[in-house]
């Protein structure tokens, strides 16, 4: 066994029994040190930290999809609002329309009574002021068929009964 340890592959001589003996007390030196402990506390300090960033992270997602949700549902709400107001500014403008073209209507129809009026009036006047004129030329007449009557002397009979009836046809 001696020259097992001493010519072979387990010969102190050998480069590489020195780098394994050096290893093994490295990592011997290192796990009597406890750096696998400070090493998987460190892992699970950064798995908590990245649990919580995973978790705050699904948080503000469930916060960002509810504020989305909210948001289309004001979104909608404004959007039926709207809608509805729509409909309502039509329907007031047809009422508007039908209303002012009801007035309208009463307008035109006040305004033609007038006119009407005024035309009856006017005919009325016109026909007095014809009648007026009709009644002082007959008159003027009567009165220049008088006075020639009067200077001749002569007498007519059918003048002096129209002559009559005039009086009485004005009144």
């Amino acid at each position: 066994m001696n020259l097992i340890f001493e010519h072979g592959i387990w010969s102190f001589a050998n480069a590489e029994i020195w780098v394994g003996i050096g290893l093994i007390l490295f990592f011997g030196i290192l796990v009597a040190a406890g750096v696998p402990k400070i090493a998987a506390k460190a892992l699970d300090a950064k798995a908590v930290k990245i649990q919580a960033d995973l978790d705050e992270a699904a948080r503000l997602r469930a916060e960002a999809e509810a504020l989305l949700a909210q948001i289309r549902k004001e979104k909608a709400e404004a959007e039926a609002q709207a809608a509805e107001m729509m409909a309502q500014a039509e329907a007031d403008a047809r009422r508007l329309e039908a209303e002012t073209k009801v007035k309208l209507e009463e307008t035109l129809a006040r305004r033609q009574t007038m006119a009407e009026n005024r035309i009856a009036q006017a005919e009325a006047q016109a026909s007095a002021e014809v009648k007026a004129a009709a009644a002082d030329l007959a008159a003027r007449s009567a009165e220049q068929i008088l006075s020639a009557r009067l200077a001749s002397g002569a007498k007519d009979p059918l003048l002096d009964g129209a002559i009559a009836q005039i009086g009485d046809r004005l009144n």
